[in-house]
């Protein structure tokens, strides 16, 4: 090769990598997970029964257990007093809230449809854990 052809080959490399390295995509940061939540009270096995009995979890007598989870797992970070929610998705809000009260909990607000959004319920089991319920059909919330 002449060294002519290689200059102008060198040139067209190194006017060509300043571009080719501004121009390589930045690396995403990667939305941590949620891994783990608990559900704590005074009295641990009536906890487990009243989750247990409610929602068919199976737990092992040291309290652990593993709930199904609808992909992707959404959230909302919103301004009102401080509280941290769960909601589960059951067929049917209101039947659902009478065993809640039927099992000890207690209703905080019963159910009610957000249209086009969602149809939800609110409760308190035994221990005071604020929980919420999302009406679910065909595996998907049930929008009114």
């Amino acid at each position: 090769m002449e060294h002519a052809t290689i200059r102008r080959l060198a040139l067209v490399l190194i006017l060509l990598t300043p571009l080719a390295v501004s121009a390589a995509p930045q690396p995403q940061a990667t939305p941590a997970p949620i891994v783990f939540f608990d559900i704590a009270g005074p009295d641990g096995p009536r906890l487990q029964k009243f989750y247990n009995e409610l929602f068919a979890w199976k737990i092992a007598g040291d309290g652990t257990f593993a709930a199904p989870v609808t992909p992707p797992l959404s959230g909302v970070i919103r301004q009102d007093p401080a509280a941290t929610v769960f909601y589960i998705g059951v067929e049917d809000v209101n039947a659902t809230l009478k065993r809640i009260v039927a099992n000890g909990g207690t209703i905080v607000f019963p159910r009610l449809e957000v249209p086009g959004r969602v149809i939800i319920g609110m409760f308190k089991d035994p221990a005071g854990n604020q929980v919420g319920l999302v009406e679910m059909q065909g595996g998907k919330a049930k929008v009114p």
